[in-house]
């Protein structure tokens, strides 16, 4: 990081984990440093083609299907040159970092011992467990609901006690639109916030003409 005074802040990309219902923040997960690259591809949701319906490419079923993947870094090296600050680092190396991150991909300890009492009780039918919504927030112009699709990690370099100091999380997402939560759902919501904010910035590209492209018009 540089200590230039004139030098910009630099933000982080991260993941909040928030109540779909109350919208209360359970907790906050910031990236470590920023990733060089992050890969979008985006699935159009076209009409017709199935089913026998009338093929009609000029329509859509809906929102494209967006998918994220990125690959962060995780490294304990610095916060091991004062031990004495980072007694964490220290003890287990980056495995806290590491744990909170994979506690994205599966139900906590709690909601399976629960599920375990209710199928001993006899209850016929149980209720999938429910994750809290996730949010990959990458700038202000971009807070989208997600669920995480891909998770693997490459532990690279460990401590004399074996533990991890050094590691890259690959996180694939699977943005979540209205067609995913409806309208009236929290994350709904910011799916409509997030497309009416990448209107808005198309809103802002530089128009061309039909000279830019080397013709006089479309006859």
């Amino acid at each position: 990081m540089t200590t230039f005074p004139g030098s910009p802040r630099v933000i982080k990309g991260g993941i909040v984990l928030i109540d779909a219902e109350s919208a209360r923040v359970q907790r906050i997960i910031s990236l470590q440093y920023n990733p060089d690259s992050l890969t979008r591809s985006l699935q159009i949701q076209a009409a017709g083609g199935e089913g026998g319906q009338r093929v009609e490419p000029l329509r859509f079923k809906g929102p494209a299907v967006e998918t994220i993947k990125l690959d962060a870094e995780i490294d304990a090296t610095d916060q091991l040159e004062f031990p004495d600050q980072n007694r964490a680092a220290v003890e287990h190396g980056i495995q806290p970092q590491l744990a909170v991150l994979e506690a994205l991909a599966h139900p906590t300890a709690a909601q399976l011992l629960a599920v375990d009492r209710q199928a001993s009780s006899g209850t016929l039918e149980i209720a999938p467990m429910e994750a809290p919504l996730t949010l990959f927030v990458w700038s202000k112009s971009r807070i989208v609901p997600v669920r995480v699709t891909d998770f693997s990690i490459t532990e690279e370099a460990f401590d004399p006690a074996l533990n991890p100091i050094r590691a890259k999380v690959s996180l694939g997402f699977r943005v979540l639109s209205v067609d995913d939560l409806g309208f009236a759902h929290k994350g709904g919501g910011l799916f409509m916030t997030y497309l009416q904010t990448k209107e808005g910035l198309a809103a802002r590209a530089q128009a061309v003409t039909f000279s830019t492209l080397g013709i006089g018009g479309i006859e």
